[in-house]
């Protein structure tokens, strides 16, 4: 886990939502409070965040997005072929940064080290040091209470910035 942010994504019967929170900490100082983490990809078709090093993170994104377009949008290949090329290059195993990616269909995290991992519910991902506190509010929430999406996840990631330091409740929320 990076100290450094909170991404909380979650997919529904017909929506995806990605929400983060904007603190951009270095050490234990708060640099910016208003940050955006969060973006939409393939031609608003996928939802993407991360967590980590600022500058990894958007070589990923980049690097990310050049898949998606070679596979016409096709989350699950471009996956697969992002994670081989991460595994192979020794640059890219270095990167400390970590993302979720997902659509309507599926959604998955992307680790450090080149791992692809969907989630065991195939429904609710986190990432960031918040993001422990975040899927557990989502999953109770879900569980409890009847919310739409985007209700679900800002309240989750409401939650996380109550508890986590390095996570502030300024939230941005993308849904397709």
């Amino acid at each position: 886990m990076f100290d450094a942010t909170t991404i909380l994504a979650y997919k529904a019967e017909n929506k995806a939502v990605i929400g983060g929170d904007g603190q951009v900490t270095f050490g234990n100082a708060v640099l910016k409070g208003n940050a955006t983490k969060i973006r939409t990809l393939y031609k608003d078709k996928v939802l993407a965040g991360f967590a980590g090093s600022t500058a990894d993170a958007f070589n990923l994104f980049d690097m990310f997005e050049s898949h998606l377009e070679n596979r016409k949008g096709d989350l699950l290949k471009a996956v697969i072929d992002f994670s081989k090329e991460w595994r192979k290059d020794k640059v890219l195993r270095r990167l400390e940064a970590m993302m979720i990616v997902l659509n309507r269909e599926h959604i998955f995290i992307l680790s450090g080290t080149g791992d692809v991992v969907e989630p065991e519910d195939g429904k609710i991902a986190s990432i960031g040091s918040g993001g422990n506190f975040a899927i557990s509010a989502a999953r109770a929430l879900e569980k409890h209470a009847d919310m739409d999406p985007e209700e679900l996840v800002k309240e989750s990631l409401m939650v996380a910035g109550e508890l986590c330091i390095y996570t502030n409740q300024n939230i941005k929320l993308l849904t397709i």
